[in-house]
């Protein structure tokens, strides 16, 4: 069986989950089809890019085209034209016989063609897509358009699909699967006493002001020390406040590290660090990789009652958790923490949370299933 991965952007290398059924679904039978493309192409994957520079026929009936995908569809992103036919002649030369897309929006853009070719289409919700995403009510209209022309869907967490459900979006055929892990390559090794790790873009969603704040409450003078793994427009306000906060010396930023950087980092770290909360606009975590791996790697975990995190961190046997925004609560689980004369029963529950819930390879052997029994009762 040949499937077309669809995503929005190609090659991302922190996207791990995609990469992961580029190279390895249905034994690596796969092509990709993406927005845009940054002309790498790890996988030696046969590659379409959409977003093509249009024709000049396509250009004066581009507004025509999106007014009326938007009114029949609910939405404005289908192909259309010249490049719709492009895209239907590599599918069909591609002999794909699913698509799976990566995202509930970018379901949206395939769809309607899949339905049009005789390509059952899957699609996976990841976080953004079933939550932020809700709030237009357009999009909510779109996908509720779009639903009976999915095959089935998939979602990282139940929170997403109950999510979605809230918003009157629903499939008979949804399951809940996690990204998963490679649990073999992300394992315990020998842990550094008093090692904390936050990993993860510098964002409003991730609250590292939060973290660093309990941190600093919790360890300052302790035998602990922090390290964040991530950019972006919260690194260098987070700097300053290390700095404010008296705890430079505890706290380490790396910025953006390569995913075996990551990985090896976290063998050896003792506590992971995430205080996930619902940012302003509505947007929230799906089920965290970086969560999932810090499991997988015999971390206990502090984090937050948010989104699909409680499917995973069990309070008070693999780590803790507390609600959004609670700052002091959260510098209480770290000095909890930090009191324990033996961390190593928790990082065992950790590790076995992962093997049993977590393992990728078992993951994406249940999706090919459900898309195997989907195609065969037609």
């Amino acid at each position: 069986m040949k499937v077309c991965i669809a995503t929005s952007d190609y090659h991302v290398m922190g996207e791990t989950f995609i990469n992961r059924h580029i190279a390895h679904m249905f034994g690596g039978n796969t092509c990709v089809l993406c927005g845009r493309h940054n002309g790498e192409d790890p996988y030696d994957k046969p590659v379409f890019t959409r977003r093509a520079p249009l024709s000049l026929r396509d250009r004066l009936s581009a507004p025509f085209a999106a007014a009326w995908g938007a009114a029949r569809y609910g939405t404005s992103r289908l192909p259309y034209g010249d490049n719709r036919a492009r895209l239907a002649d590599w599918l069909r030369a591609q002999e794909v016989d699913v698509i799976l897309a990566e995202f509930g929006t970018q379901a949206l853009v395939v769809a309607k063609l899949g339905n049009d070719l005789g390509i059952p289409v899957f699609s996976y919700f990841r976080g953004t897509d079933a939550s932020r995403a809700l709030n237009s009510a357009q999009r909510v209209r779109s996908y509720k358009l779009m639903m009976p022309r999915l095959a089935g869907i998939f979602s990282v967490s139940q929170f997403l699909l109950d999510n979605l459900a809230r918003h009157g979006v629903t499939h008979t055929n949804a399951h809940v699967m996690p990204s998963g892990v490679d649990i073999r390559r992300f394992a315990p090794g020998p842990k550094t006493p008093g090692s904390f790790l936050a990993v993860g873009r510098m964002v409003e969603k991730k609250a590292p002001h939060i973290t660093l704040r309990a941190f600093a409450s919790a360890a300052k003078g302790r035998d602990a020390h922090l390290t964040f793994i991530g950019d972006g427009p919260l690194l260098e306000p987070s700097r300053s406040l290390a700095t404010e906060l008296g705890v430079a010396d505890q706290v380490t930023f790396t910025g953006a590290l390569p995913h075996d950087a990551v990985r090896e980092t976290l063998t050896t770290t003792e506590v992971f660090l995430q205080h996930s909360i619902t940012a302003k606009d509505g947007n929230t975590e799906g089920l965290p990789t970086a969560i999932q791996e810090a499991l997988a790697a015999g971390c206990i975990t502090l984090s937050t009652r948010h989104a699909g995190i409680p499917e995973a961190v069990d309070h008070g046997q693999n780590g803790f958790l507390v609600g959004e925004w609670d700052e002091s609560g959260f510098a209480d689980l770290i000095t909890q923490v930090l009191d324990m004369p033996d961390r190593s029963a928790m990082a065992a529950a950790a590790r076995a949370t992962a093997v049993e819930k977590f393992d990728n390879a078992v993951l994406l052997e249940r999706t090919e299933a459900v898309i195997r029994d989907t195609l065969a009762k037609g």
